[in-house]
């Protein structure tokens, strides 16, 4: 009635799909993930609500892109997962921003680039030729800054 199938005999490796067929591509691929973190901060020479010291809960999505291996993945997600925690959200989560992140006016633009270049940084340690296509921060659920490769590059 739906037309779906039980899956009786999974494909093995080496019988029914062999390992030169993994790999579908030869292209550049890009591959999100999101975070979120809880952070505090407020802005200087600012005049408005956020001169006064609050609070957000921030999405950040990342796109990063590079060529698929040899079994047709671009990056582990776990991969970035770890970066974001060991590297950057160290510096965020539950965190004073105007105290953790070097000096700057903690406005979501100045924020997106510093963790822009935080991925892109940690991503050089990996063999593969990774890059951050580009990082959204959302301040709130309607408003957020984004960097993205093309603009980091012609600063």
């Amino acid at each position: 009635m739906y037309g779906f199938t039980i899956v009786e005999n999974l494909q093995k490796i080496d019988e029914d799909i062999k390992r030169h067929e993994l790999k579908y591509h030869q292209k550049r691929v890009m591959v999100s993930k999101e975070f979120t973190f809880d952070a505090a901060h407020h802005l200087h020479c600012y005049e408005g609500k956020c001169k006064n010291l609050h609070g957000h809960t921030y999405k950040v999505i990342f796109g990063i892109s590079g060529y698929t291996d040899e079994i047709g993945l671009v990056i582990d997600f776990g991969d970035i997962k770890k970066i974001w925690k060991d590297e950057i959200e160290v510096h965020l989560d539950h965190r004073y921003l105007n105290d953790t992140l070097p000096q700057m006016n903690t406005t979501a633009e100045n924020m997106v680039v510093w963790i822009y270049e935080k991925m892109q940084e940690s991503l050089r340690s990996y063999p593969n030729d990774y890059r951050v296509e580009f990082v959204k921060l959302y301040e709130t659920p309607t408003s957020y800054a984004e960097a993205r490769r093309e603009w980091m590059n012609d600063a």
